[in-house]
């Protein structure tokens, strides 16, 4: 388009990129069965959970109207953060908007200059921001890799604070880290662990508090971050920790100081949620068991699913546009699961990321290995491939 706005020419051509690496996202609502959600509980639904959220609204209104430091504070969010702090066995928790603007608060405001991240090279996008934010210096580790990160820990010199940054439960791979070789690693070197508990809390440990409570680490010697609006069904996330670390972040996190306070209604909807976790394991317990029971049909079935024992079952087909044709195919069939592509995974292992729930019956379950499999075989492909 000569001659137009130069911004215009740029982003046009860049869509047209996207377009053509079949990389172009388009907004789907929710239709047929949930494979794609976080919902993991089905407490986003919950009538407990949506009561508490109504009961909260109409006592304290729909807004918080501002910041936690001005007149957004309330009760019942310090109240929530008590229970959170209980609940996930620490001394402090801290709730914001978002699992996004945790972790960016976390990584500005306790990392500085001339201190230096290990950061797994699978972390999600809101950890890799907050680094880049954090003017420390990065270093990118191989994925899992314990030995290599303690390798990388001893050759790199440090001026500073030495962080390790990971993810409990990576989200596009359903795979777990061994978070007590990493804390280990961590206490022989010093460092500061955090790890980002989004799909992992509400799910794993005795309690449902999370994968750093099932590896049996003291929840105190790291700071985690904790997704609200996943397991837990509604939103917001929690970072919770030592008094020290939340104290710190109250009076620097610019992501705390600088945002609207969540919905006050929010914190009534997370106590509903919380009973919930604690007093019915049974959930957790049918949402794993379904896990094995999908992972075992689809490898009956000749499909390439990696080993694992969690909610998250990625399919990987490694092309971008079979990829979404294969997601179209088992949306027309009722099935709502969706293609997942590069930036989000690495080049050339498209997938379908099979989000399951504590609601789906094996017979639907059934039903879905059928259908990807006929999908599969409609697209050119005899089966999944390995990740």
């Amino acid at each position: 388009m000569p001659g137009g706005n130069p911004l215009e020419i740029r982003v046009r051509a860049r869509l047209q990129d996207l377009r053509d690496g079949g990389l172009f996202r388009t907004l789907r609502p929710p239709s047929g069965v949930d494979l794609s959600s976080n919902d993991y509980l089905n407490l986003s639904t919950d009538p407990r959970v949506v009561e508490g959220f109504l009961t909260g609204a109409a006592r304290e209104g729909c807004g918080s109207t501002g910041s936690r430091l001005l007149r957004g504070d309330r009760a019942s969010f310090s109240a929530i953060e008590r229970r959170f702090a209980q609940f996930k066995g620490v001394e402090r928790a801290l709730l914001l908007s978002s699992g996004y603007l945790a972790n960016l608060a976390v990584l500005t405001t306790l990392p500085e200059a001339g201190d230096v991240i290990f950061s797994d090279e699978r972390n999600h996008a809101s950890l890799i921001d907050g680094i880049r934010l954090s003017r420390a210096r990065a270093v990118v580790c191989p994925h899992g890799d314990v030995r290599a990160l303690a390798g990388l820990m001893d050759s790199v010199t440090v001026a500073g604070v030495k962080f390790v940054v990971l993810e409990s439960l990576y989200s596009m791979d359903g795979d777990i880290a061994p978070l007590a070789e990493y804390a280990a690693v961590c206490r022989a070197s010093g460092a500061v662990l955090i790890v980002d508990e989004a799909h992992a809390v509400g799910v794993y440990g005795a309690r449902g508090s999370g994968l750093i409570e099932a590896a049996g680490l003291d929840p105190d010697a790291c700071v985690s971050v904790n997704a609200a609006g996943k397991a837990l069904g509604v939103a917001g996330a929690f970072v919770a920790g030592a008094a020290w670390a939340v104290d710190y972040l109250v009076q620097r996190a610019r992501p705390f100081v600088f945002s609207t306070a969540p919905p006050p209604a929010v914190a009534d909807a997370l106590d509903a949620s919380l009973t919930i976790i604690v007093g019915e394991p049974r959930r957790r317990e049918r949402l794993l068991a379904r896990s094995a029971y999908l992972r075992k049909r689809l490898r009956r079935d000749g499909l390439g699913v990696p080993d694992g024992v969690t909610q998250i079952v990625p399919v990987v087909i490694g092309d971008n546009d079979r990829a979404v044709a294969v997601a179209r195919t088992l949306q027309a069939e009722g099935f709502d699961v969706r293609a997942i592509r590069p930036p989000s995974v690495p080049r050339g292992t498209a997938r379908l990321r099979v989000s399951l729930n504590a609601a789906l019956s094996e017979a639907t379950l059934d039903g879905f290995a059928e259908a990807l499999g006929a999908a599969l075989s409609r697209g050119g492909l005899c089966s999944a491939v390995s990740s």
